[in-house]
């Protein structure tokens, strides 16, 4: 082969990388099922005994596994456990609004051991940095822990970075993160490798690793709380965009709603208007409910709870339900039209309180606006899910850099 020489230390198919594939293989094993013995995890690779003994004996000298207990309740003789060395590496993420920084520490198994939360009402351009420090700060001590153990971080926020100007766009509504040279300042406040992404591209990544797209190589996410956005996967991989903007559904001309001109000056556009948590309040009006406007995202859960659990008895609940199914149906067909996904996961509290009697109506309307007809289902990780896809997407990098012992 051109540009290799056989037997060089990282050639594919040296003894040095056939064992680090055997390596990784069982690492990944023990994070997906739990401890393992021995003899189960050579049946679990195809490895013999003798070769599954020195592996372990290898990962457990180089403090990636620990010996955890022995079997019990089987015939014969107990046998050693392993697993994954839960103190091998720790990485961090941060879910990042307007109202707060929520953060939090997982070890290398993906338990969360270490949280935090800052309020930051009012934040300037001089506080970002500081704060982000402090947040990520406050959950590593909850950890016992001190920022140097952190391997690596994602921050989820609002908008997308744009890659050629380092500027946060299509979030005029966090205040103290537009600033051009805010990516270099955190670089240097920082004493880790850091990562950001967009905080519903951080959803997608925590429903596809560990919820209602697992398997799925094309999908949508539909997140509706405080914003409404998308995020794409396409063909396994999140589609961002040439300035990180794909996926800004909010700002989509719909029709049902007057045409938005000027949507990034406005932080809104046709489908936010048309379906965002905003309109819940004055659907419920129109069709008889007496609610309050505000605060949008609690009032608006509280509606669509209720209309999922009076649906059956109450007509206006049940017109509640129709018409906002409706709404979100129409820009769906957008996406659906151009993207032609396998699967559409609703998310956020504005579509999830709705539950199985909103989902059934989007996909009932969106059977009638659009030609393909993608299955819709209700989001799984319902417990933080930012700050979940946050530290999934920092848990697969720590995990690739830790787990290589091919070096």
């Amino acid at each position: 082969m051109a540009g290799t020489t056989p037997g060089t230390p990282g050639t594919p198919g040296t003894p040095r990388v056939l064992r680090a594939m055997n390596d990784r293989a069982a690492l990944d094993l023990l994070l997906a099922h739990g401890p393992l013995s021995r003899t189960r995890i050579g049946k679990l690779t195809g490895l013999s005994k003798p070769t599954a003994s020195q592996l372990l004996a290898r990962l457990e000298a180089a403090g990636l596994v620990v010996a955890t207990g022995t079997t019990e309740g089987r015939p014969g003789p107990n046998a050693q456990l392993y697993a994954v060395n839960p103190r091998a590496a720790h990485a961090a993420g941060l879910d990042v609004s307007p109202e707060r920084i929520h953060a939090a520490v997982a070890d290398i198994t993906g338990e969360v051991v270490g949280e935090f939360r800052l309020p930051t009402p009012g934040r300037g351009a001089e506080d970002v940095v500081r704060q982000v420090v402090d947040a990520l700060d406050g959950a590593v001590k909850d950890a016992g822990l001190a920022l140097g153990d952190v391997h690596r971080l994602v921050i989820g926020t609002p908008g997308a970075f744009d890659p050629a100007t380092g500027r946060l766009r299509y979030a005029s509504h966090l205040p103290g993160w537009h600033s051009p040279t805010l990516l270099e300042e955190l670089a240097f406040a920082l004493p880790m490798p850091f990562e950001y992404e967009n905080d519903v591209n951080l959803v997608a990544i925590a429903e596809q690793r560990l919820g209602a797209a697992s398997g799925h190589e094309d999908f949508v996410l539909l997140w509706n709380e405080s914003g409404l956005g998308a995020a794409l996967v396409l063909g396994g991989r999140l589609h961002r965009g040439f300035t990180g903007g794909a996926g800004e559904v909010g700002f989509l001309p719909v029709p049902g709603t007057p045409l938005v001109r000027q949507v990034a000056k406005a932080n809104s556009g046709g489908f936010q208007e048309l379906a965002g948590v905003q309109s819940v309040p004055r659907i419920a009006k129109a069709v008889g409910i007496r609610t309050a406007e505000q605060p949008y995202v609690e009032v608006a859960a509280r509606l669509l709870t209720e209309a999922a659990e009076r649906h059956a008895e109450d007509e206006r609940h049940a017109r509640l339900l129709d018409a906002y199914a409706e709404r979100l149906a129409t820009g769906l067909a957008a996406l659906v039209a151009v993207l032609d996904p396998e699967l559409i996961v609703l998310s956020g509290s504005a579509v999830t309180s709705g539950g199985e009697p909103l989902r059934a109506r989007v996909q009932a309307q969106l059977a009638d606006l659009a030609a393909s007809r993608p299955r819709l289902v209700l989001a799984a990780v319902d417990r933080h899910p930012v700050l979940r896809g946050a530290l999934e997407s920092a848990l697969a990098a720590t995990r690739d850099e830790v787990f290589d012992t091919s070096r």
